[in-house]
């Protein structure tokens, strides 16, 4: 078991416990995120957590597939699954790197509060790319530290070999749309509710 994958098990109970820290942002993306969805849409969230944005927009869609690495996360997802009385989401302990999945296969992807935590940003995107259909959306909430404290890079390792953070990466919200762009995605939605907030992007494969 890797390093971040204990330090997410060992934090799912106080993670599931804890309250949204900006409610009214959350529930501005999650409107967002629905002008997307349709009841024909097929989904994708990586890096699920304890399933509540997933669970939120399931009932809007044909089938949401949430993966995480973490049993601890999804334990308390899958108790959620089961009071909400849904039937059209799956749970499974995976990452976006590992997951199987058809070429061109989802109309949507989300990746939540993920990219400054994953080693290979490039990959990941590509990744993305490759599981959506022609016009399909990638839809991601980023925290980009290298905005406002870039100086964080140089502690990261110290505070990660103590087991108090996973691996984070510091990059500016310009590298992050670049990244995507280079990738092969075109920007549709770009907003920050403040300064120090993450950054929600929608961004599209063209067709």
């Amino acid at each position: 078991m890797s390093a971040d994958v204990r330090f997410w098990d060992n934090i799912a109970e106080r993670y599931a416990n804890q309250p949204i820290a900006d409610e009214s942002a959350y529930q501005e993306k999650l409107a967002r995120t629905r002008a997307l969805l349709t009841p024909q849409s097929e989904v994708l969230e990586f890096a699920c957590g304890t399933g509540g944005t997933a669970l939120a927009h399931a009932p809007f869609v044909r089938h949401l597939t949430a993966i995480d690495c973490s049993d601890g996360m999804l334990d308390y997802a899958r108790e959620k699954l089961n009071r909400s009385g849904l039937s059209n989401v799956h749970f499974e302990r995976s990452t976006i790197e590992t997951f199987e999945a058809p070429s061109a296969h989802y109309d949507v992807v989300l990746g939540m509060s993920i990219l400054h935590l994953v080693d290979d940003r490039k990959t990941v995107m590509e990744r993305v790319h490759q599981m959506l259909k022609a016009d399909g959306y990638f839809v991601s909430s980023t925290l980009c530290l290298g905005d406002w404290m870039s100086w964080f890079r140089f502690i990261v390792p110290l505070l990660k070999r103590t087991g108090k953070i996973p691996n984070v990466s510091t990059f500016t919200e310009k590298t992050l749309v670049n990244e995507l762009k280079q990738s092969g995605f075109e920007i549709v939605d770009q907003w920050r509710p403040r300064k120090k907030a993450a950054v929600f992007i929608i961004a599209r494969k063209p067709a």
